[in-house]
């Protein structure tokens, strides 16, 4: 068992760290007050190549792993979780058209989406489904053979609003109305598709600069060229798509972690009371003690994650044990490191602060911290059912 990088692995994420803290760290506080997406730091991003990085050599990509993704997408949000969130988003979106769409569609949608000049987005949450897949109402009816009309909405949805949108995965109820189950299809929908409407952007607590807005279809005409898997099958890839981004969003949340550690222990040593730096006292000891186990720990739940998947081994409690212990991980050490920070941490001016509030939305988004309890109880062996 080797825990070590190879020298490549190090090479890249040096070289990520490097830009993310040279780049986007001096920006992300100014980023977040004005709520506007970086589009030249995004794709900044795709002329390193971060955004080429799991795709294949025949689609434009560097043909590495998930973990080398994984490597890249924590130090992006070492510097800013929005960025990165923004990013995994649509890494995720286009290995899910890389892994399940048409020849056609790759070659038309992916060059963009892989080299970063563009960015895309996946739809399946709705005013009433989240989690509950099953509960969607997005319908997409066979007017005539081949042909489809899609009316219905999604709501908190990333990156579809952005002056480089291209497109985005649409889960849509697919089997007639009389049929009691409900049968999904997914669509890849074009930006500029007739009746194909962007809403207002939401006021939100964090990823104040990542694009996320509600989503309106009203009799967007589609054909079968348009499906992503096969017809009725769109439920499955939806969750496939879920499962990468699951893996991606445990990096993010990560890699804040471990800045609410890196500015935790620096603030420490430089802060003076009580006749002293602060890190003196036993009890801010404790407190970075535990910052630093919890986010080695989230690392390599997170590593091992991604490592399975590059071996082929689609280990669904893997992936949920990662999201869940990552994600909660995040928030926990953000607020920890606020309480190291004292009055200053309470300050929207001090980092710690926006971390808190960016990842208070990892424990929800991408399958809930209750739903990946469900899951990883289930891989156990115990009776847990989803309708």
């Amino acid at each position: 068992m080797d825990f070590d990088l190879t020298p490549d692995q190090k090479a890249l994420q040096a070289n990520v760290r490097d830009f993310a803290q040279s780049e986007i760290a001096p920006r992300a506080e100014q980023l977040d007050r004005d709520g506007v997406f970086p589009t030249d730091l995004f794709q900044r991003l795709g002329e390193l190549g971060v955004m080429s990085i799991p795709f294949p050599e025949e689609l434009g990509g560097m043909g590495l792993g998930v973990f080398e993704a994984v490597l890249a997408l924590e130090e992006v949000a070492r510097a800013d979780q929005s960025l990165a969130v923004s990013a995994m988003v649509s890494m995720a979106t286009g290995l899910t058209v890389a892994r399940f769409g048409t020849e056609a569609q790759k070659r038309r949608w992916l060059p963009d989406i892989v080299a970063g000049r563009k960015i895309c987005s996946i739809a399946g949450t709705e005013p009433d489904a989240g989690s509950w897949t099953a509960g969607f109402k997005t319908r997409a009816t066979e007017v005539a053979e081949g042909q489809w009309s899609i009316s219905g909405e999604k709501a908190y949805i990333t990156n579809p609003g952005t002056d480089i949108s291209s497109f985005t995965l649409v889960l849509c109820v697919s089997s007639p109305k009389e049929e009691a189950r409900k049968q999904y299809t997914l669509f890849l929908v074009p930006n500029d598709a007739p009746g194909y409407t962007r809403g207002e952007k939401y006021r939100k607590m964090g990823w104040k600069s990542s694009d996320t807005r509600p989503l309106f279809l009203d009799d967007v005409r589609l054909t079968d060229a348009d499906i992503v898997g096969q017809k009725h099958g769109g439920r499955w890839v939806l969750h496939k798509g879920y499962q990468a981004a699951r893996l991606f969003l445990a990096a993010c949340s990560l890699g804040l972690a471990q800045a609410s550690l890196d500015h935790s222990i620096a603030y420490a040593k430089e802060r003076q009371a009580f006749g002293g730096s602060i890190g003196r006292l036993q009890l801010v000891q404790d407190m970075i003690a535990r910052m630093a186990l919890k986010t080695e720990s989230a690392r390599l739940v997170t590593y091992r994650a991604a490592w399975l998947v590059d071996q082929g081994r689609d280990d669904l409690m893997a992936l949920s044990m990662a999201k869940l212990h990552a994600t909660e991980t995040g928030s926990e050490v953000a607020n920890l490191a606020i309480q190291v920070h004292g009055g200053w941490g309470f300050m929207d001016d001090c980092p710690v602060s926006r971390y808190l509030r960016d990842n208070r939305i990892c424990t929800i988004g991408d399958g809930s911290s209750q739903i990946q309890t469900l899951l990883i109880a289930r891989e156990c062996g115990l009776d847990v059912t989803f309708q």
